[in-house]
């Protein structure tokens, strides 16, 4: 069976998520207090700038992938519907954070008024938010692998019990045709000790009737000696 590389590249996007939600939440902060042309904040935005460039390439793989199933067909790589919907929801999910971080960091860009600060605050505390429901969001992830890898498990378990009374029936029948066999052997020794007899009396049947042959012979000569014999004697 061929490993389905979505789990393992999904892995590596939520970590990378979770990466740029920690990234933002630091350049939140540091918009919040520091000057537009700061160093620190041109490095924050061009991190978390540079973490979304490649969340979004990884992504892009991820949802190409999604497609090809559901143009395919799902049960043709052994998956069910509510799998697909799962995995086509958690790209949207991906895209949408994407999205929301690339906004807020070309919003941060423009210069904004004193009065702005405080909103920037706020948006420091809704990171934390956002992190709280990412985390949430890796929970129900992992919850559901938990699932399907038991799923998984259950099924090799069935196949499993399935090849042990396969294998059960196998020896059974072995058995069976090793009786057969030993039958067929008992058999065959029965023919060969009859075969044998048969070749010792034909052997001795031949034996006497050459003896006989012979004595008729020495007979016929001796008849014949005798005739030539009285044949001279006459003459």
């Amino acid at each position: 069976m061929s490993t389905d590389p979505y789990h393992a590249v999904q892995q590596e996007i939520q970590s990378s998520l979770q990466t740029a939600a920690t990234l933002r939440a630091s350049y939140l902060r540091i918009r919040s207090t520091a000057r537009e042309d700061s160093e620190e904040l041109v490095w924050a935005r061009n991190e978390l700038k540079a973490t979304l460039a490649a969340l979004e390439a990884d992504l892009e793989d991820l949802e190409e992938s999604v497609n090809v199933v559901e143009s395919t067909g799902a049960r043709l790589f052994g998956l069910e519907e509510t799998e697909v919907i799962e995995r086509r929801r958690y790209v949207s999910h991906v895209r949408q954070e994407i999205e929301n971080m690339r906004a807020e960091v070309e919003g941060g860009r423009r210069s904004r008024p004193a009065s702005m600060l405080g909103a920037s605050a706020r948006a420091v505390e809704s990171g934390a938010e956002h992190e709280d429901s990412q985390a949430e969001w890796a929970r129900q992830e992992q919850q559901l692998m938990i699932r399907q890898q038991d799923e998984t498990i259950d099924t090799i378990a069935g196949t499993l019990n399935t090849i042990h009374e396969q294998a059960g029936l196998m020896g059974r029948e072995i058995v069976e045709h090793n009786e057969m066999l030993e039958d067929i052997e008992r058999g065959v020794d029965r023919s060969e000790a009859k075969l044998g007899s048969a070749m010792n009396r034909m052997r001795k049947f031949i034996r006497q009737t050459e003896e006989t042959k012979s004595g008729w012979c020495i007979i016929f000569l001796i008849i014949v000696l005798l005739a030539l014999l009285l044949a001279v004697i006459l003459v």
